[in-house]
């Protein structure tokens, strides 16, 4: 009688790998940006000719240049600028100076609290330096750039400055596009308008984050004046118009 035959068993299917976490992050990839609710500015009609012509007779009797001798950039008359507080031409714009107090500051330009910044910059002065002289009284930064007739780049858009604090030469400005970092403290602040204080950072920071001390920041109102295709500059807005710190912005190609 012959001998059955056994079926060798069949061997067992290896279980299906658990699906990655929703916050897995793959090696090669990079970290995800955080959750920003931040609007897109807004893209408003380019104005006509006539215009920007009439605004430019408007703001003649109040945009005189004064040469400040330690650097080439002209400066506008601080008696003529404001009238009860606003600036005659001027388009009102939300100003942030945040950073770390011992690492460079940073000012951040936008519409308003709640849209994208349109500019960032970094500049050569430390955060705790500026506000401190801020609260001495008037700050003016002049930022230089040279003028290249064969390129058409917008004032703002240049990639680097030479940037004056109160006519003294301290070093240089960046323009760079919005970090991970920029967009968390823009989004932290999206619902204040004007105000100063400290953002909470990492809890037991150590090292080199220790080191660089509390992010601080101050936001406010600033005024837009263009003067030209090569000149613009922000005025920080008090509340009063009249005591509280100031600081003022000058962009210019020369």
């Amino acid at each position: 009688m012959p001998t059955p035959k056994h079926k060798p068993p069949t061997p067992k299917r290896p279980p299906p790998p658990p699906p990655p976490a929703a916050n897995a992050v793959a090696p090669d990839q990079s970290p995800p940006r955080p959750q920003v609710s931040l609007q897109q500015p807004s893209h408003k009609k380019t104005p006509s000719k006539s215009t920007k012509l009439f605004r430019r007779v408007k703001s003649v009797f109040r945009s005189f240049p004064v040469i400040n001798p330690p650097c080439k950039m002209p400066v506008s008359i601080h008696t003529n600028r404001m009238h009860e507080g606003h600036i005659h031409g001027g388009k009102q714009m939300t100003g942030t100076l945040f950073g770390h107090r011992k690492s460079r500051v940073n000012l951040a330009i936008q519409e308003n609290p709640r849209c994208l910044p349109m500019l960032v910059l970094e500049l050569s002065i430390q955060t705790g330096k500026l506000l401190q002289d801020m609260g001495l009284g008037l700050v003016r930064i002049a930022l230089e750039c040279e003028k290249n007739p064969s390129e058409k780049i917008k004032l703002i858009d240049e990639p680097i400055w030479t940037m004056y604090c109160n006519g003294r030469k301290v070093g240089y400005a960046v323009k760079r596009e919005p970090t991970d970092d920029d967009l968390k403290v823009m989004q932290m602040l999206h619902a204040v308008s004007m105000g100063a204080g400290v953002l909470p950072g990492e809890s037991g920071a150590v090292g080199e984050a220790a080191a660089e001390g509390e992010l601080t920041y101050m936001r406010a109102h600033f005024e837009r004046v263009v003067g030209s295709k090569d000149s613009e500059t922000y005025y920080m807005m008090n509340p009063d118009g009249n005591s509280g710190p100031e600081l003022s912005v000058f962009f210019v190609r020369v």
